[in-house]
């Protein structure tokens, strides 16, 4: 199953709630009355921003690291030769940016639980 966009604003609409600045009697009778949700228009903006965070950050060459996930990291490819597999030509493939991505120790052991 492939995790989408759409997934994580949905997860975003079931866990995150805004407390209400004022508060009515009946809020300290009930707390669960006391949060506001989202919706899901304001969700959907939510995770747009953090995508667009991560790509400025990236684009302007520097590391977005995830606490307990990872760390993206721009990496520098220098031109190489290569070869056109149709005609066997023999070409030069131009230096490019690319992202890795590692992830943390954290990811990892949830990945691959050890037994014993």
């Amino acid at each position: 199953m492939t995790l989408t966009k759409r997934d994580i604003v949905d997860r975003v609409l079931e866990n995150v709630r805004f407390r209400r600045r004022h508060k009515g009697p009946q809020l300290f009778l009930f707390p669960e009355l006391d949060t506001v949700p989202l919706s899901r228009k304001r969700a959907a903006q939510i995770v747009d921003s953090l995508f667009e965070k991560i790509k400025e950050g990236l684009a302007r060459g520097e590391d977005v690291r995830i606490f307990g996930f990872g760390r993206f990291q721009v990496r520098f490819k220098w031109p190489r030769k290569g070869r056109n597999p149709q005609t066997g030509e023999a070409i030069i493939i131009g230096s490019r940016r690319r992202v890795s991505f590692k992830a943390y120790r954290k990811l990892r052991d949830r990945l691959n639980p050890r037994d014993g």
